[in-house]
């Protein structure tokens, strides 16, 4: 059931009668609130600002403050996204439900996110967001060194003589592209799978390759950024980094 804010000027601040149960300060009254901890008559309300009369507040035992901590969001990208509008796909109803990491999904989580990794608009695949400033200037400052990795379907079968074309197309001193390694993941006469592990963000340099020796993509996919894999993601479904891994 939708909750119902009072009218502006009826009743006091949650934040306001949590710091006097509490008790607390204001700031951590806020905290209680937007970290999901307390609860107006059985729902949780993540909002400081709403107003209360005389229905019954709860503030869960184990609440804490240690769970305010700035979070990253993975997200499986669907093709045909802007990856200027992909924060448009993260919410709650959205997250992975096989998530490993037990954070809890809070409001708070959505906002002042930063995507710095550009991903072409017609691929899928991995995708961050970030609150976090050390990751945040990691993927910014370090992303020229770090590996991205593609998968990328071509029409037809790639063999040994178009994987040695494509290799000397990128070694060609006259393209100067990014350092580029290609392989071959698997191959059918109607379809095959090519490996792309490219150092820094260049979109559009695997369909430049693809292109220069005529073959037709199909699709394309981030699977891998840095040591963070995309693994069993769900599309169009994110989940929490978790606390191990790295960049």
């Amino acid at each position: 059931m939708k909750k119902t804010l009072p009218t502006s000027d009826a009743g006091e601040r949650l934040s306001k009668r949590v710091a006097q149960m509490v008790p607390c300060s204001r700031a951590q009254a806020e905290q209680y609130i937007e970290g999901g901890w307390v609860q107006v008559n059985g729902q949780v309300v993540e909002e400081p600002q709403f107003r209360v009369l005389n229905q019954a507040i709860a503030i869960d035992p184990n609440a804490s403050l240690l769970e305010l901590a700035s979070v990253t969001l993975v997200l499986n990208k669907p093709p045909g996204v802007a990856w200027e509008k992909a924060h448009t796909l993260l919410s709650a109803a959205s997250h992975c439900p096989h998530d490993p990491c037990d954070t809890r999904v809070l409001k708070r989580h959505f906002q002042k996110l930063e995507n710095v990794v550009p991903l072409e608009t017609g691929a899928s695949g991995l995708m961050v967001f970030s609150q976090d400033w050390r990751t945040v200037r990691k993927l910014s400052e370090d992303i020229a060194s770090m590996e991205h990795e593609l998968v990328v379907d071509v029409q037809g079968e790639v063999g040994a003589d178009a994987l040695k074309r494509m290799t000397h197309a990128l070694n060609d001193e006259r393209q100067a592209l990014p350092h580029t390694k290609v392989s071959v993941n698997s191959a059918t006469p109607e379809r095959s799978k090519l490996r792309f592990a490219i150092k820094g963000a260049h979109p559009g340099l695997a369909a430049h390759v693809c292109q220069l020796v005529k073959l037709e993509v199909l699709a394309m996919r981030r699977i891998r950024l840095g040591r963070v894999a995309l693994s069993d993601l769900p599309v169009g479904q994110w989940r929490y980094l978790q606390g191990h891994e790295r960049f």
